[in-house]
């Protein structure tokens, strides 16, 4: 059976990782979880990283052991049937709605730094982005990933033209620990932070089309959580020692703000221009991801054979350009629904949990020794982060309420047309024989 080239190595891949974990938030997410927990968002970044690190390790097993381009759904499929890889799919892709929309605003959000954009202006640069995710989506994963190896080097200048115009010292490196009433605080800021690191999950799309796979994959994808970790916690100590925090529109400017505070306004374009590359790469590596999905599941048969179809290089461009119709549609509609930024990450954010923690499951059926226990521990932590969300998880409930109720609705129908061939066939039956007598 042919599957897609393999065309990614270890630098490639972390690359790819790396700038899918800091893409939309980076530039953003910081200030948030500051305006939300100020100092206690440091405690909040290390207990994150300290939640996606088992996560980080048990996906790397199960991507080392069974790389395919299906992901996640794929995984949650061979531990529990095909019912379980259809679910987790839909869950997959019904971020789409919310997760797509926040950070195509993110995205064009920068740009408010230095045009005077309208509504309509953001929707073209919106637009535009998808446009550029399918250009490079034409020319295969070795092009994605060099773009963002490229993306992800300048965030790192960025970061480090940041730390030294802060003049940062050991000591505000420090979290200090936040007294009893903060606590709840840190849970606010952990439910909109867990969006940092979402993303393992479309990385498992590429295990697949690793040259190596059984090193280079899950080397790449703990290079790239130790790496985004440590540049998200820098920027919060920079955002909360300057105090660029407070409301979303400050929140979103932050970053761009501080840099043209230092270096003029130059380095304010600059920032824009990283920012929305950083969007872009997040936005890429989920695209890509979601049209390898559909790809995988027509390819085995489960979805229509059409959405199988290759590039010439290799590239499942059909699930691609139906991915980018589905993106369009819900960024032309999602302008006319104005909710807030932070309530749009809460929601995607449910769907994310529930399929991290239903891969989880499925390690610790799939998996054996100290790898077994390690999947229970990240199940575990996962089921933590879904106490955080308390009411935004209601978006994720409600589709899986829908899509049960939807396939029970479908099997009862099925079942009754199937009882009714068999009596319409008893009838045939028992005519013929009475005509034969």
């Amino acid at each position: 059976m042919p599957r897609l080239n393999k065309e990614l190595g270890l630098w490639q891949g972390t690359g790819l990782l790396m700038t899918s974990l800091l893409g939309t938030g980076i530039f953003v997410v910081p200030a948030t979880a500051a305006t939300l927990a100020g100092l206690g968002s440091l405690w909040a970044w290390s207990l994150l990283i300290f939640l996606v690190l088992p996560i980080a390790f048990t996906f790397a097993r199960l991507g080392r052991i069974y790389p395919h381009s299906g992901g996640a759904p794929h995984l949650i499929g061979r531990a529990f049937g095909g019912g379980a890889e259809r679910f987790a799919a839909f869950l997959f892709l019904a971020v789409l709605p919310v997760g797509l929309p926040a950070a195509l605003n993110m995205a064009a959000g920068f740009w408010h730094a230095v045009l005077p954009l309208t509504t309509t202006g953001q929707w073209w640069i919106q637009i535009a982005t998808l446009g550029g995710v399918l250009v490079i989506g034409c020319r295969g994963a070795g092009a994605s990933g060099r773009v963002q190896m490229a993306i992800a080097l300048l965030i790192m200048l960025v970061t480090l033209l940041i730390i030294f115009s802060s003049s940062l010292r050991m000591d505000d490196l420090v979290a200090p620990r936040p007294v009893a009433g903060n606590w709840l605080k840190v849970g606010d800021a952990l439910a909109v932070m867990f969006w940092c690191f979402v993303g393992l999950e479309a990385f498992a799309h590429m295990g697949e089309e690793f040259h190596r796979p059984d090193r280079d994959y899950p080397l790449a994808l703990l290079l790239g959580v130790v790496l985004a970790g440590a540049i998200y916690y820098l920027h919060s100590v920079v955002v909360l020692k300057a105090g660029v925090y407070g409301d979303e529109r400050l929140n979103g400017m932050a970053i761009p703000q501080l840099l043209a505070q230092q270096y003029g306004e130059p380095a304010l374009w600059l920032a824009a221009l990283l920012g929305y590359l950083s969007c872009f790469a997040s936005i890429n590596i989920y695209l890509q991801g979601f049209a390898r999905l559909l790809w995988s599941m027509a390819e085995e048969g489960k979805l229509p054979s059409g959405l199988a179809v290759r590039s010439r290089r290799g590239a499942p461009v059909r699930a691609l350009l139906c991915v980018l119709a589905v993106c369009a549609l819900a960024v032309s509609l999602g302008s006319h629904w104005q909710l807030s930024l932070a309530t749009l990450i809460r929601y995607a954010n449910g769907n994310f949990v529930l399929i991290y923690l239903f891969c989880m499951v499925a390690g610790w059926r799939l998996l054996s020794g100290v790898w077994r226990w390690l999947a229970l521990l990240s199940a575990l932590l996962c089921a933590l982060v879904l106490c955080t969300l308390g009411q935004s998880l209601l978006y994720a409930l409600t589709l899986g309420g829908l899509y049960g109720g939807v396939g029970l609705l479908w099997r009862c129908a099925d079942r009754g047309c199937l009882a009714e061939r068999r009596q319409k066939s008893a009838a045939s039956d028992s005519s013929l024989s009475q005509s034969g007598r």
